[in-house]
């Protein structure tokens, strides 16, 4: 207990401590820090441990009776001054221990007391407890912490349900921004999906899809990343404590975020597919593991980092650099050679792939020039209809690769100070 009395007025301290004293008395052991307490309230103690400035002990025994083994001791020190009859024993302790009697009397408490029969005595009884029972065995525990992993990761995932549901703020951000984006995306890009006449079209509509995934995967990473900063502050001090380990966390984070994420992907869809874009699943399914692996990689980055501010400025370095390769600004085969290898490392880059392939990349509709739209697809962006499971597949795996580095971030790096 740490100072228990602090604030109290004299009744009511004597009333708490008289609470602390009856369950001692049950058989039970009760460390209590005290400031200032009343004589009452300080004989109520059995054993005192005392220390000066600096954590060195000057004191570490029975109180006794009306604290006469604590007086006996120090009225022992020769200089010390005598306690006058009715006088506090805890003050009159304090009053003869400080620096300043220290150097008149030109002696240290510290060394007199691991001088003392006492501190001698002390060790004994510290050897002697230390050392087990005849017969008795080491202690054995099956595992580190008290409950199975299944268990410490349903319990993980409800409290991280639990927070980001009572986050209003980060939720409503989310849910505006996606709103607003949406809509505004959709009212610009009115009515493009059915229109393939000439290849200003085709990149009309690829400029629909590819800028709303792009806006709010970055909304999701950037956003998520504070909280997520938090959360592994409190994660560090629980995990200290051995409530569970780092992997129960890693699920709950990972799995707790897309219940609260998915339905954004569908607001998105309602807002602005019905507008501009043509088939409904595909789309989805792009949509919303796009989203979902930004979020996890904004998880990651916080992981990886020290702190979300930095986090932030690493993100969005690689922000700019997807949007280069992602093969929009630059189609891959304009890509100079030696740089297209990073191409098949982006994962905006088969995000747009299977958005475009999903949606054109099997039409035998032919252009304005006559060029049909799937020939188009294949030959200008290198976008093949038959590589579409693969390209689900890889975005897929993008979202798996992030959570996993995410979680191994989280086990591997502790980042607290203290």
């Amino acid at each position: 207990m740490d100072e228990p009395t602090s604030g109290l007025d004299a009744r009511a301290a004597a009333i708490v401590m008289r609470t602390v004293r009856n369950t001692v008395d049950t058989g039970r052991t009760v460390v209590c820090t005290i400031h200032q307490p009343s004589i009452d309230i300080f004989e109520a103690f059995d054993e005192l441990f005392l220390l000066k400035r600096g954590g060195e002990e000057i004191y570490a025994g029975p109180l006794g009776h009306h604290s006469l083994e604590l007086i006996k001791y120090f009225e022992g020190i020769e200089g010390v001054s005598k306690i006058k009859e009715g006088y506090n024993p805890a003050t009159w302790m304090l009053e003869v221990t400080t620096v300043s009697q220290e150097q008149i009397l030109g002696v240290d408490f510290s060394d007199i007391y691991k001088n003392s029969e006492l501190y001698q005595r002390n060790k004994a009884l510290i050897k002697e407890l230390s050392q087990p029972a005849p017969g008795s065995t080491e202690l054995h525990f099956p595992s580190k912490y008290s409950q199975s992993s299944f268990t410490q990761c349903m319990a993980c995932l409800w409290k991280q349900n639990l927070s980001y549901w009572r986050n209003p703020p980060y939720n409503t951000v989310r849910f505006f921004f996606t709103t607003i984006i949406a809509l505004l995306l959709g009212t610009i890009f009115w009515d493009l999906g059915g229109k393939v006449r000439s290849s200003q079209d085709l990149f009309n509509a690829m400029g629909s899809m590819y800028s709303a995934v792009l806006f709010i995967g970055v909304m999701n990473c950037t956003s998520v990343q504070p909280v997520v900063a938090v959360e592994r502050t409190v994660f560090y001090r629980e995990r200290a404590a051995g409530m569970y380990s780092a992997f129960p966390y890693a699920f709950g984070q990972v799995n707790g975020s897309p219940e609260i994420s998915l339905g954004f992907p569908f607001l998105l869809l309602l807002a602005e597919y019905s507008l501009a874009a043509a088939k409904f699943f595909w789309y989805l399914f792009f949509c919303y593991f796009t989203l979902l692996y930004f979020t996890f990689y904004g998880m990651m980055a916080v992981g990886m980092t020290p702190n979300y501010h930095i986090a932030a400025i690493v993100s969005s370095a690689f922000y700019a650099i997807w949007n280069l390769f992602s093969g929009f600004i630059i189609p891959r085969p304009k890509v100079p050679i030696w740089w297209r290898w990073y191409c098949y490392i982006c994962p905006v880059a088969w995000t747009l792939y299977g958005l475009v392939v999903s949606q054109f990349g099997d039409m035998m509709t032919p252009m304005e020039d006559g060029t049909i739209v799937k020939v188009f697809v294949e030959e200008y962006f290198d976008f093949k209809h038959s590589w579409l499971g693969w390209v689900a597949t890889i975005v897929v795996a993008f979202a798996v690769l992030f959570a996993f580095l995410f979680g191994l971030a989280i086990m591997k790096f502790n980042f607290q100070k203290r």
